[in-house]
């Protein structure tokens, strides 16, 4: 994988390099069978993970994206979360965008709640939550969310992937 990177550049070798060096400190990880609890704001939350994967798509621009998929139960509701990554800007940064939805128990702010939570437990990271003027909510993930994911056996792959690929774009 390391040779398949320096192919790519020096970046993305780096890059490569220290996701790899991170899972090789930390064993592999699998999101099946994760639990963990995290406070935020003073409130504590419990998160299990059921399940995840990541999968290709191109977005409207041509753009190759990311969709990071999990199943998880926090704080006692079981829903599906998903985090679509793309690059954006000059500096071609990747960057993760979800929003809350209003079909779970507890409506938006609740799923922005735990979806933040799910985030911070599995990258260490919390998200941006931003809310919109439209009543939407929308969580931001960066590069060091996506370094936090890609510890996961069930999403390094395609996270290496996505960011060799998605470079060259």
């Amino acid at each position: 994988m390391l040779e398949r990177a320096r192919e790519e550049g020096e970046e993305v070798y780096e890059k490569v390099r220290e996701i790899v060096e991170e899972g090789m400190s930390r064993d592999s990880l699998t999101l099946k069978g994760f639990v963990k609890e995290v406070e935020a704001e003073g409130k504590k939350h419990v998160v299990k993970v059921i399940d995840g994967g990541a999968e290709f798509d191109v977005g409207r621009s041509g753009k190759l994206l990311l969709r990071i998929r999990i199943t998880a139960e926090v704080d006692g509701v079981w829903s599906e979360y998903a985090i679509m990554f793309g690059r954006y800007g000059e500096d071609n940064a990747a960057m993760g965008r979800a929003y809350a939805r209003t079909d779970v128990p507890g409506g938006r702010e609740a799923d922005a709640e735990r979806f933040s939570a799910l985030v911070e437990a599995l990258t260490g990271k919390r998200p941006r939550v931003h809310r919109m003027k439209d009543g939407k909510i929308m969580i931001e993930c960066y590069e060091g969310h996506l370094e936090g994911f890609a510890r996961y056996a069930e999403l390094a792959n395609a996270i290496m992937k996505w960011l060799k690929e998605a470079s060259r774009r």
